[in-house]
C-alpha cells in the first residue's frame, strides 16, 4: 500500500519474522505502523474456550493493526506470522509525520481502513448467520472478487481447511463437510487437496 522507499525514508524498519512469531499481542499499546513485505500475517483472537477466531489474514503490500495506532487503544487482537515472514513498521510519530508531509498516503491508508471496514461488515451478518455454507461462500467470493486478476477463471482459494474454520467462526469439520457438499453441487471444486470457486 505504502511504498517501501517512502517507508525507508520516513525512518522505518525491515523485520524478519518466523512462522508463528507474535508482532504484537493483545491489549499492548501500538507503537509502530506495519506492512508485510514477504509472507502472510494473520490477526486473532482466541475466545474462553480457547478457540481461535482469525480476523484477516494480511498478504503482500497490505497494512495490519492500524486503527488502535489513530486512536491510542491497545490492539484488540494479536499479530503473528502464518508463514515465514518480513515486514516494515515505521515507528508511530514518525508515521504521523509522514502522513502530514504526504496526503496521498493519508488517503491511501485511509481507502485500505475503508476496504476493510467494508469486509467486516460484508460478512458479520454472515458470521452470524447459522447457514456454514452461505458463511463459506461468501468469505470466498470476498477474496475472489478482491484477490482474482481474472474473474472468468477459477479462483484457487489461498487459505487452509482451518483457516477457512478461524476465519468463519466455524469448527474444522464443519468446514471439511460443507466444502465436499458444496462441490457436490458444483459451487466449488477440489482439485488435488486444493479449493477452488
Amino acid at each position: 500500500m505504502i511504498k517501501l522507499d517512502l517507508l525507508m525514508q520516513s525512518g522505518a524498519e525491515i523485520r524478519e519474522l518466523h512462522k508463528n512469531e507474535i508482532v504484537f499481542s493483545v491489549d499492548h499499546y501500538p507503537t509502530h505502523y506495519y506492512q508485510v513485505l514477504e509472507g502472510k500475517i494473520k490477526m486473532n483472537n482466541y475466545n474462553e474456550d480457547g478457540k481461535e477466531f482469525i480476523q484477516n489474514i494480511f498478504t503482500v503490500g497490505q497494512s495490519f493493526g492500524e486503527p488502535p495506532l489513530f486512536i491510542d487503544e491497545p490492539y484488540p487482537a494479536s499479530a503473528v506470522a502464518v508463514t515465514n515472514a518480513t515486514v516494515v513498521q515505521l515507528k508511530k510519530n514518525n508515521f504521523y509525520e509522514m502522513l502530514k508531509k504526504y496526503p496521498e498516503t493519508s488517503l491511501a491508508v485511509t481507502q485500505s481502513l475503508a476496504r476493510r471496514l467494508y469486509y467486516k461488515s460484508v460478512m458479520a451478518p454472515e458470521i452470524s448467520s447459522q447457514d456454514p455454507e452461505k458463511r463459506i461462500l461468501t468469505l470466498i467470493d470476498y477474496m475472489k472478487e478482491h484477490q482474482s486478476i481474472d474473474l472468468t477463471k477459477d479462483f484457487l482459494v489461498p487459505l487452509t481447511r482451518q483457516q477457512l474454520a478461524d476465519l468463519t467462526g466455524l469448527r474444522v469439520e464443519t468446514v471439511i463437510r460443507t466444502v465436499k457438499q458444496l462441490e457436490k453441487r458444483e459451487q466449488l471444486k477440489i482439485i488435488s487437496g486444493k479449493v477452488y470457486r
